[in-house]
């Protein structure tokens, strides 16, 4: 991610805009009016002045919601759009504020407020991730080629090889009529097993084509020992790669399978099984590969949007605030 320097007006001026803004959306018994400060925030409350008979009573104020909770259900939504995922980085205080249009103390008190509930973790000195991470654990969209290597960066997952086998072995019938070629024709086949912080993450098995080049053996296995992934290796020798196919099914091994031996499980265990076809832009495929993952070793998901979304303003621009918990409509600027 490139870091940008954003320069916002000084918050006062924002939070006085924004309650000038609403003020004039709402009818005169509607107003934003200053109550009491909370721990960390503005203290910007939307009260309701309630009609009374003309008996004299003193009206009666609702405290409805304040700008902290605004930003608290903002950044929730967000969060729920699965944008960033568990684990990750989010981008730094002074540009979600600013997105937000709103000053960096309302935003710690909302941020505050997610850190109690788990839902984002705030480490000295390194920044806002993403909560309820698991160690071990890599997370995985389907909607975007990703090396394994760049998930377990993003997590803090440490990766090395615990078996390693580069040999050259005949295609076969299934992988040649993949390639279009000879079933007898000689490939380099990479068989390993992917330590995750020292612990069996999973089994990968791969099959590169025959037509392209590929460094040395030696160098090969010093790429994977330093845990780079095959995809990595092909990007890095300039490999044309654009996309892959990928099929996603459940797998159960035992301790008397290869694969359940390679892997150390002492029972039976159901197993994620992904098997990938990773294609050039012209749809020529240069590898095939199938991961058997152990369980909690990866989670896989899927973000699916709408096919029109609907704009929604941010918090600090013209805002409509509703009665109720759900407080405001908001949104990130689409990134």
């Amino acid at each position: 991610m490139v870091g940008l320097d954003v320069v916002v007006p000084r918050p006062p001026a924002i939070l006085y805009k924004l309650v000038q803004r609403l003020n004039r959306r709402h009818r005169p018994a509607d107003r934003i009016r200053d109550g009491p400060r909370r721990a960390g925030g503005r203290g910007y409350h939307l009260t309701s002045v309630s009609k009374v008979a003309h008996s004299g009573a003193a009206p009666v104020r609702e405290t409805r919601t304040s700008l902290v909770d605004v930003a608290e259900e903002a950044l929730r939504r967000w969060l729920a759009t699965g944008r960033h995922r568990s684990g990750e980085r989010l981008p730094p205080e002074h540009e979600l504020s600013a997105r937000l249009g709103i000053s960096r103390g309302t935003l710690r008190t909302a941020l505050r407020r997610l850190e109690e509930s788990g839902e984002i973790v705030r480490r000295q000195g390194s920044g806002t991730f993403v909560g309820h991470a698991t160690s071990r654990t890599l997370d995985e969209g389907l909607e975007t080629l990703v090396s394994y290597s760049e998930l377990a960066r993003r997590r803090g997952v440490r990766l090395e090889l615990g078996e390693l086998t580069i040999e050259q072995r005949p295609l076969g019938s299934e992988r040649a009529q993949r390639f279009g070629l000879d079933p007898d024709t000689p490939a380099t086949t990479i068989t390993r097993v992917l330590l995750m912080d020292g612990q069996p993450g999973a089994h990968m098995y791969d099959v590169v084509h025959p037509d392209v080049r590929l460094p040395s053996p030696g160098r090969l296995k010093q790429a994977l020992e330093r845990g780079q992934m095959v995809l990595d290796v092909l990007l890095k020798h300039g490999v044309p790669v654009a996309y892959n196919r990928t099929h996603v099914s459940a797998r159960v091994i035992t301790k008397r399978d290869r694969v359940g031996r390679a892997l150390g499980v002492a029972e039976t265990t159901a197993a994620l099984e992904i098997e990938h076809v990773t294609c050039t832009a012209e749809g020529s495929p240069v590898e095939q590969c199938t991961d058997i993952f152990l369980p909690r070793s990866l989670e896989l998901h899927v973000v699916r949007w709408l096919e029109d979304v609907p704009p929604v303003p941010a918090i600090g621009r013209g805002a409509v605030v509703r009665s109720g918990s759900s407080a405001a409509m908001d949104k990130f600027e689409q990134r």
